[in-house]
């Protein structure tokens, strides 16, 4: 008998001899010498270059226009808000110094009532006491008066007979030296004809 090659039993053993060589390139382990040397040696690519940065534009003339109005804009907006709060810092100022003012106007205010209140009463006190005087030289006689009258000094005689009634200061007038009537009608005369104040 012959014997006759197979060929399903050939195929099956050439298909687990592939499958062994393709797990073996799979599978890591020791590689040849020379597959490794091979790796090594050869040049590795160098990492790829970072893409140059586009080189900025120009701007255009309408760009540097703009840029510069808004520059003077931010420069005027600075501008004025310091200028605001200058005149708000003036206002507080001026605020301060109108308080201070009236205080001021209100204590004069006071201050001349106080004045005139007491320039009243020492006017009424005053004239008090010249009536009362006056009150005494009209009960006295008029010879006994005449003869004080004509030592008084000038402008106490004035003011004594300008508040006397006119029917008690004729006698003393009468009974007075001449000379001195004379001199004291006179001045009783431009004390009547000045101003009142």
């Amino acid at each position: 008998m012959r014997l006759r090659p197979r060929l399903l039993p050939a195929a099956l053993a050439a298909a687990c001899f592939l499958l062994v060589a393709k797990l073996a390139a799979l599978l890591p382990g020791p590689q040849p010498l020379g597959l490794a040397t091979a790796l090594a040696s050869s040049p590795t690519p160098p990492p790829a270059a970072a893409a140059p940065a586009p080189a900025p534009e120009e701007p255009t003339a309408e760009q540097r226009a703009e840029r510069a109005l808004l520059e003077g804009l931010r420069a005027r907006r600075a501008e004025l808000d310091s200028r605001d709060q200058a005149l708000a810092a003036r206002e507080m100022v001026v605020a301060a110094a109108e308080r201070r003012l009236g205080q001021r106007i209100e204590e004069l205010g006071a201050l001349q009532q106080r004045l005139q209140s007491a320039e009243q009463a020492r006017t009424e006190r005053e004239e008090a006491g010249w009536r009362q005087m006056v009150k005494l030289y009209e009960g006295m006689r008029p010879r006994d008066a005449a003869a004080i009258f004509d030592d008084l000094e000038m402008p106490v005689l004035v003011q004594l007979v300008d508040r006397m009634r006119e029917a008690k200061a004729a006698p003393v007038l009468g009974a007075m030296k001449p000379d001195r009537a004379r001199l004291l009608t006179a001045e009783l005369a431009r004390h009547r004809a000045r101003p009142v104040e």
